[in-house]
């Protein structure tokens, strides 16, 4: 090396070793030579750039460790995340960043939580205060969420980090399990499959058994001891050949699955019927390394397809046939009638009050009841008669080969529907409670095939209901009139869904006057002129509205038409103070939004809300008494008036009306109409009158048609009044011109 340096340029040593020596002492001996000197500097300056060399190469070996573990920090299959005391990232490796779904640059100073999925929020703020405040490492389960909704199951561990005279801050690391999550779900999803109903085994490729479930053990007798490691074949039952399995085996083979009926023995030595399906399992060489069979025990098909008949075809309470088998055996009695020439009969069936016990009892004693009523009809038809529940408390009774006259079919009938009713009536015994229960009969007769089933069952039970409203526990034949009523009644349904618009329907007034003859108020009372019938009476549509829920936009024609008519009796000096009264119906009152109707119409039209009145039922009032109040307390602030109609003729309770927010009490027209002669009305008008005296209520009495009537009336205290006596209920004009006449 010094050879090679003085080779390379030795001039510059030189000079360096002649000054050297000319500057030391004169009066030293020369000890050394240049030669020497030379030498020594050459080996000098050999050393330092070796120095130098090793210098750089620590360096260069630093650079590389550190380069080494920035990629060891950032692309590490975990991410690494700093959080500072305030839970906010201070640094992140790049895995931390991508499994988070943002930059590395955009996640600084982010609040960490904001990437927690919000309902563990609370358990990551609980972590997350242990780490800053222990020294321990603690490792957690949590749903993270990206900013594009998506998620991933982690887990992190949190260790505190304490650097001299710095605040602490916690180190997480971040490893994404969604993966492992699946694969585990996936196996308990694989293990309750193979804990299912069917007989289920596993086998190696070479058909031993591996695995079997419980179902399959059930199936075969044998316990997974006496299975594991065995081959099916001992399950053999020898009703199959060898070219049945051998058959099997190809076919599993090439298709890599097979299935089919197979039947094999049981431990005891019984042989069983199943359905096998085996699917191979191969790798993603295609090579086979297990085989699946699921074993399905098909011997009971036979009692489960008598019971999906059983099902399809029979009510599963009673054990009666239902609508379906019934239509089934009408049909073909329908045809038996036709080639024999006798008549047949249907009988409608219907339990007289039962919604009440299911209502009051519960539905376990209804369904008692039910039961002990079809053992009493059993007791009543003959062999042939189909007695079938079409649901709830209805029942038909189908008689077949009756009289080939209509007259003596009917007697036949009538006879069977006494005898019904005569055992339905008798007393039960339910749950230690005695119940007393009756029955309403529709019948209708049929000869030959002319009617449709439908037609038949109809009129059943049309004439079912006919012997309803003529009292219950009663029976009703079909005749045409029934049909030609129905007819009309789909009729005038047609024509009221279009009355409000065609301005068909019209308001009549009726005067209410007090003792001094004054004019108070009227009510007003729904008309509706047909074009072609005319006037129709309110008994006629107002139930058949109320039925159909057509009396909704009525009631809301009615509402508008009435605070109209207020508002422009505002503008005369004679009818400013007077009140008109309307009727609500049930269905009106019970909608959730009847107060927000009233406040809006009245406030749309601008009426005065004193001078609305209006009239309520006792049964409606009672049906719900606290949603009532709360609706009557809602519109008596504003200023509405209440009135409660057909006083006396429901069931009362003091302790509800007397927290009612009524105004008024209406004496019931069927009190007043045999006053003062009926004793008995007498009385109870005049306990009327005490207890609105008592209430501190106004008390108007309907119906008033003579002057005795209204004496008697006046002279008990009632001094408002309404009725013929006064005036028939008018139209607009007619009332009018009544205001016109009383006030001259």
């Amino acid at each position: 090396m010094i050879r090679k340096i003085l080779r390379d340029d030795p001039a510059p040593l030189r000079d360096a070793a002649e000054s050297k020596l000319a500057k030391s002492s004169v009066a030293a001996a020369p000890a050394r030579t240049v030669e020497d000197l030379l030498h020594e500097l050459q080996v000098h300056q050999i050393e330092l750039e070796m120095q130098n060399e090793s210098l750089r190469q620590a360096q260069l070996s630093l650079e590389e460790s550190r380069d080494r573990y920035v990629d060891l920090y950032d692309f590490a299959p975990v991410g690494y995340i700093t959080l500072s005391r305030d839970a906010l990232i201070t640094e992140i490796n790049l895995t931390g960043a991508a499994l988070l779904g943002v930059e590395r640059r955009n996640l600084i100073n982010r609040r960490f939580a904001s990437f927690v999925a919000p309902e563990k929020r609370d358990d990551w703020y609980r972590y997350f205060a242990h780490a800053i405040a222990h020294d321990d490492n603690q490792e957690y389960s949590i749903s993270l969420q990206r900013d594009d909704g998506s998620r991933f199951h982690a887990r992190i561990n949190c260790q505190r980090q304490i650097r001299a005279g710095k605040p602490p801050t916690v180190r997480i690391a971040i490893t994404d399990e969604t993966d492992r999550s699946n694969a585990e779900e996936e196996l308990r999803i694989a293990a309750t499959a193979f804990e299912s109903h069917e007989g289920m085994i596993v086998t190696d490729a070479n058909g031993i058994i591996l695995r079997v479930n419980q179902a399959f053990v059930s199936q075969t007798g044998f316990s997974a001891d006496e299975l594991v490691g065995r081959t099916p074949e001992f399950l053999r039952s020898e009703r199959h050949d060898t070219i049945f399995y051998e058959q099997m085996w190809k076919t599993l083979r090439e298709n890599r699955s097979w299935q089919g009926e197979i039947w094999n023995r049981h431990k005891n030595g019984k042989v069983y019927a199943e359905w096998l399906t085996i699917s191979a399992v191969t790798t993603s060489a295609g090579q086979i390394t297990h085989y699946v069979g699921t074993f399905s025990d098909i011997t009971q098909n036979s009692e489960a397809a008598a019971e999906i008949h059983r099902l399809a075809y029979y009510d599963p309470l009673t054990q009666l046939p239902n609508r379906r088998l019934l239509h089934d055996r009408l049909n073909q009695a329908l045809t038996a009638s036709a080639r024999s020439g006798h008549y047949g009969a249907i009988l409608f069936l219907d339990l007289d009050n039962f919604k009440m016990l299911n209502d009051t009892r519960g539905h376990d004693v209804g369904d008692l009841l039910l039961i002990e009523v079809v053992r009493r009809l059993h007791t009543c038809t003959r062999a042939g008669d189909t007695l079938s529940r079409l649901g709830g408390d209805e029942f038909i009774v189908l008689l077949e080969d009756l009289s080939e006259r209509a007259e003596e079919a009917a007697a036949q009938v009538k006879q069977l529907s006494n005898k019904i009713i005569n055992i339905v009536e008798q007393p039960y015994h339910l749950k230690d409670r005695e119940y007393h229960c009756t029955v309403s009969i529709g019948i209708s007769l049929f000869y030959d095939n002319d009617e449709t089933i439908d037609a038949l069952l109809m009129h059943a039970d049309l004439a079912m209901y006919k012997a309803k409203n003529a009292g219950r526990n009663t029976t009703r034949f079909f005749d045409p009139e029934m049909q030609l009523a129905l007819d009309r009644r789909s009729t005038l349904e047609t024509c009221l869904r279009h009355a409000c618009a065609r301005e068909q329907l019209q308001l009549f007034y009726q005067p209410q006057i007090n003792s001094r003859r004054g004019i108070i108020g009227a009510e007003a009372l729904l008309r509706w002129r047909h074009p072609d019938r005319g006037l129709v009476q309110p008994h006629e549509f107002i139930p058949l509205a109320e039925e159909t829920g057509l009396i909704l936009p009525i009631a809301q024609w009615v509402l508008e038409t009435a605070c109209a008519q207020i508002k422009a009796w505002e503008a005369h000096h004679s009818t400013r103070d007077l009140c008109l009264a309307i009727n609500v119906s049930a269905l009106q009152f019970r909608q959730v939004d009847f107060t927000t109707r009233i406040k809006q119409t009245l406030e749309k039209i601008g009426a005065n809300p004193a001078r609305l009145k209006i009239e309520l039922t006792e049964s409606l009032v009672l049906d719900n008494v606290y949603d009532a109040i709360t609706k009557m307390q809602e519109l008596k602030a504003i200023g509405v008036e209440f009135s409660l109609d057909d006083f006396g003729t429901g069931h009362s309770s003091l302790s509800y009306l007397k927290q009612l927010p009524l105004n008024q009490l209406k004496i019931d027209r069927s009190f007043i109409r045999d006053l003062p002669v009926n004793s008995n009305d007498a009385a109870i008008v005049e306990a009327i009158i005490t207890l609105g005296r008592t209430f501190k209520l106004n008390i108007i009495a309907e119906g008033v048609e003579t002057e005795a009537q209204r004496d008697f009336l006046q002279h008990q205290g009632c001094h408002d009044f309404q009725g013929i006596l006064l005036s028939r209920p008018v139209p607009l004009d007619g009332f009018e011109r009544y205001l016109e006449l009383s006030y001259g």
